[in-house]
């Protein structure tokens, strides 16, 4: 059977969504695309979103989805220079945390927060960004037991090639092909879920010999877009391949791993991003994701994009051909 797939917001560009269920209503939390004029390049500076806008729905596939407008915005934050890439957004306690990367005034990636006492916003930012953060693509995981983790990393214009051991280099370094991967970071969140509650870790993915993948290792290696679910007790950590397109996944025993891959969740879409949410709502599991096929194949102007996700007996997911 042919899979289905539906755009959501087929009047905008929005991409790289962070989706989650809060009281029984479905929230999606996109980057918002616009074209800026700015010129292409590595550095991906041609992805020059200015804001947020969340959007919610109690029928994935067929239901009206609603725009709550803007949230936040690069004007709102006290410390913001440009780019405001993608976001995810946490509850506790009753308050909605939305965790976003953006450049400081010396083109430094770091990661805010901003509160709200609602999903659907608006979101106010704290008046500076989260002491120690760096690099892109933060996805935040409540694990149900009062510990959150946040998933963070991105290689090339996500700045993750700067660092090593949490700290900056005075030259950004690739390791070699035969080398191990530059890795994702995880770390816990502080008890107000303001700050980091440790050190950030490395979040290593094992081959099926037990080592570590390697640089080289371009169509399984981890580039960016990290986010984790939970399916029947296991930790799936889900990520994006870059310049190979593909989005992968590895599993794990506890939030930190170490994780062993597993396979392709996601063939190439049309564009050169690919970044998603796994969520389950209703009894179904989805994944949603972005490509460019309404921008006529303009890789900054993406669709937000959703379908079924499945699973075999097994427990492995299983790979969805893009079309």
């Amino acid at each position: 059977m042919e899979k289905k797939f539906r755009y959501l917001v087929p009047g905008d560009y929005m991409a790289d969504p962070a989706v989650h269920v809060f009281d029984g209503k479905l929230y999606i939390y996109p980057s918002h695309d616009r074209e800026s004029g700015v010129e292409e390049n590595d550095n991906g500076d041609h992805f020059d979103m200015c804001d947020y806008h969340v959007f919610s729905t109690e029928d994935v596939m067929n239901g009206t989805v609603t725009d709550h407008g803007v949230v936040l915005k690069v004007s709102d934050i006290p410390w913001a220079g440009r780019q405001l890439w993608d976001c995810d957004v946490a509850r506790k306690n009753g308050n909605y945390y939305m965790y976003f990367p953006l450049k400081d005034r010396n083109d430094i990636f770091r990661i805010g927060v901003a509160v709200s006492d609602c999903p659907e916003g608006p979101f106010i930012p704290q008046p500076d960004p989260m002491r120690g953060s760096y690099s892109i693509d933060p996805a935040v995981f409540d694990d149900g037991n009062g510990n959150y983790y946040m998933y963070f990393g991105g290689l090339w214009g996500g700045q993750l090639q700067r660092y090593r051991n949490n700290k900056a280099l005075e030259c950004a370094a690739f390791p070699a092909d035969g080398e191990p991967a530059l890795p994702s970071r995880v770390v816990k969140l502080s008890d107000d879920m303001l700050q980091f509650a440790e050190e950030p870790r490395p979040l290593v993915i094992l081959d099926e010999h037990g080592q570590p993948l390697t640089a080289g290792d371009n169509a399984r290696r981890f580039f960016e877009a990290s986010w984790m679910h939970k399916y029947n007790g296991k930790y799936y950590f889900s990520y994006s391949t870059g310049d190979t397109h593909l989005l992968c996944y590895a599993t794990g025993d506890n939030p930190y791993g170490p994780f062993t891959y597993q396979g392709v969740i996601l063939q190439p879409v049309v564009g050169w991003t690919t970044h998603h949410a796994i969520v389950e709502y209703k009894g179904k599991w989805y994944l949603f994701h972005h490509d460019c096929v309404p921008s006529g194949g303009t890789t900054w102007l993406r669709s937000l994009k959703v379908c079924e996700l499945e699973y075999d007996a097994e427990g492995k997911i299983k790979t969805i051909e893009s079309v």
